[in-house]
């Protein structure tokens, strides 16, 4: 089975991705046979409060410099379709940047949450809640605010990584199984589908299956593949078995390699 696009990926122009090597990313994309890669970028406008009291709020996307560096990329590699992107986290808190930024154009947009309010005016990052939020409820709350983001008429289409809090599950917690999380999960997916978005199957940390599963179930009609990777070497992590287990639910690859892989 031919590898689907990696629709997820950061390079040196996201704020958290010091590793991050734009041209490095597409000659691994080539040697792997990879059809396309988006680079989206990190775009944040939510300050997180730190565990030390300090705040933190992701440098701005060098715009300029983002897409000097596509097109140098885009001659170098004719033969890798590239994408342009972000990923721009709480859209529905930041409606009216979010449009102004797309309004110059973007091939991909992602929609991601990554914070939750905490105190008053103030937010925390979503690993960091842990420490003063049960685990659970951590969870939970993050589902509840995806459903809330893809309610919103905001300018994006694809989901991103809705299992996200469970990367930073801790350990104190005891074993994370998603199943316990399944009918909150189940409520996001239903939310994402009467959206009319896509669903990114995320697999940078532990790929979990039962979630095309679910989304097969709402009535999910269509999926994109991200990596999430922050580093050249982490392209197209675990997309063989993610591609697999989407095809057992019926997706599948249009004429379009770019596009979302969808079934009837």
């Amino acid at each position: 089975m031919a590898l689907p696009a990696d629709g997820h990926v950061h390079s040196q122009w996201s704020w958290d991705a010091p590793g991050g090597d734009m041209a490095r990313t597409c000659a691994r994309a080539v040697d792997w046979g990879l059809p396309a890669v988006a680079f989206t970028e990190h775009v944040d406008h939510t300050p997180w409060t730190m565990p030390d009291g300090g705040t933190l709020l992701g440098e701005p996307f060098d715009v300029e410099g983002y897409r000097a560096a596509l097109a140098e990329c885009r001659d170098r590699y004719p033969g890798l379709r590239i994408l342009s992107g972000v990923e721009f986290s709480e859209p529905h808190w930041h409606a009216a940047d979010l449009r102004a930024l797309v309004a110059s154009g973007f091939d991909r947009v992602l929609g991601s949450v990554h914070a939750r309010p905490a105190g008053p005016g103030g937010y925390v990052e979503i690993s960091h809640a842990y420490a003063s939020v049960p685990a659970a409820e951590v969870v939970r709350g993050y589902l509840a605010e995806a459903a809330r983001m893809v309610a919103g008429n905001t300018d994006f289409e694809v989901v991103s990584h809705l299992d996200y809090p469970l990367r930073y599950w801790p350990a104190s917690a005891g074993r994370c199984d998603i199943g316990a999380f399944e009918p909150e999960f189940r409520d996001a997916l239903a939310a994402i589908r009467r959206s009319g978005r896509i669903l990114e199957v995320n697999t940078r940390e532990v790929f979990h299956a039962d979630l095309l599963a679910w989304w097969r179930a709402a009535g999910g009609r269509a999926v994109t593949f991200g990596s999430d990777a922050h580093h050249p070497d982490a392209l197209a992590h675990q997309f063989r078995a993610a591609a697999e287990v989407a095809a057992a639910h019926g997706f599948r690859a249009g004429p379009d390699p770019v596009g979302p892989w969808t079934r009837e």
